[in-house]
């Protein structure tokens, strides 16, 4: 299986093959070491997410599993959801599980290198990231790449019942800087 590696992280990567690997062996014990789940409810969304399909026809994904070296837990994930192959671009996401792994740096460490993959091995031309006005630290993360501010998508995303708006950020690969 593939991996990157950063100075404190391995980063597990997690394609539609490995997900059908995962999920059609059935072991749930497997599936919950791979994404290093630590309650059953975490388990069953997953698998309930696969159950309803994980890429299509003319997209498709790369995400990474951000797993600490020193201590071989896992406490985020960091990847293109949204990758159209064909137009060479993808819409980034990340996340930390759980706030004491936040203002350490892993976000930026991890973005680095899945940016730096996403450019020179998946041949992207273009990234998105669509993140909550309120999300300081996102736009602040995003920033350090270079990122350029695009624009507004009103009531893009339904949170919680609520239709909230993204802003869209974007970087195309001649802007790439670590």
């Amino acid at each position: 299986m593939d991996a990157l590696i950063t100075n404190r992280l391995i980063l597990k990567k997690l394609t539609p093959e490995v997900y059908n690997e995962l999920f059609e062996s059935g072991n749930d014990t497997a599936i919950t070491e791979f994404f290093g789940f630590t309650t059953d409810e975490a388990l069953e969304k997953e698998k309930d997410n696969y159950a309803k399909g994980i890429a299509t026809f003319n997209r498709s994904f790369i995400n990474f599993l951000l797993q600490e070296k020193e201590t071989g837990s896992v406490i985020g994930s960091c990847g293109f959801h949204t990758w159209y192959p064909k137009h060479q671009r993808a819409e980034i996401g990340y996340s930390l599980y759980d706030d004491t792994h936040k203002r350490k740096g892993y976000m930026t460490e991890a973005l680095a290198a899945v940016l730096s993959y996403g450019f020179a091995v998946a041949k992207l031309h273009r990234v998105e990231a669509l993140i909550a006005e309120e999300n300081i630290a996102s736009y602040k993360l995003l920033q350090k790449f270079g990122f350029q501010y695009e624009g507004r998508l009103r009531e893009h995303y339904n949170v919680n019942g609520v239709m909230e708006d993204s802003i869209l950020y974007a970087l195309l690969k001649h802007e790439f800087r670590i």
